[in-house]
């Protein structure tokens, strides 16, 4: 990342790879390019450079026909970056409505996913989800309580009871 605010610019703010994984490899005798965001990093969230990482394994695998699979595991935008965080979703969406009906894109929700990082998936072709590990929701619980004054968990906010009856994942 390249964010020098609110103590990103320390060196144990500093990460290789900035959070994500991306790759190209084959299942099956068949190339797939994919992203993996690693939840151990900032707690997964997207900022610029991650998004513009995502961009551009997606864009690879438009040029060979290949899928594209997504392994999300993020808390969403990276906050300390800001409107840069914001326009690397727009970027990602935006490859998400370029890549709709021309390759295969898959998401795998691995953990808790929150605001941006469940938009994307949620325009993907399949998700496929952890029981009892993962979830997705718009905002997670200690907003809503903060909020409205209401307790809800994870689970009833995105688990898979919600997921399955609104027909996400």
């Amino acid at each position: 990342h390249r964010c020098t605010e609110f103590g990103m610019e320390s060196p144990e703010n500093r990460f290789p790879g900035d959070g994500v994984v991306t790759g190209r490899g084959r299942i099956d005798g068949r190339v797939v390019h994919a992203y993996s965001q690693d939840f151990t990093v900032l707690g997964g969230s997207l900022g610029a450079a991650h998004a513009r990482k995502i961009v551009k394994v997606m864009e690879m695998a438009v040029r060979v026909g290949s899928p594209v699979i997504g392994l999300n595991d993020s808390g969403g935008a990276r906050i300390q970056e800001g409107v840069d965080s914001l326009g690397g979703y727009a970027d990602v969406f935006q490859k998400n409505v370029d890549l709709s009906g021309v390759v295969p894109q898959l998401s795998l929700i691995m953990g808790p996913c929150a605001g941006g990082a469940v938009y994307s998936p949620a325009m993907t072709d399949v998700i496929l989800m952890v029981k009892d590990t993962s979830c997705m929701f718009v905002t997670g619980p200690d907003v809503i309580q903060t909020v409205t004054n209401e307790s809800v968990t994870q689970e009833e906010l995105g688990g898979d009871a919600v997921v399955q009856a609104s027909g996400v994942a």
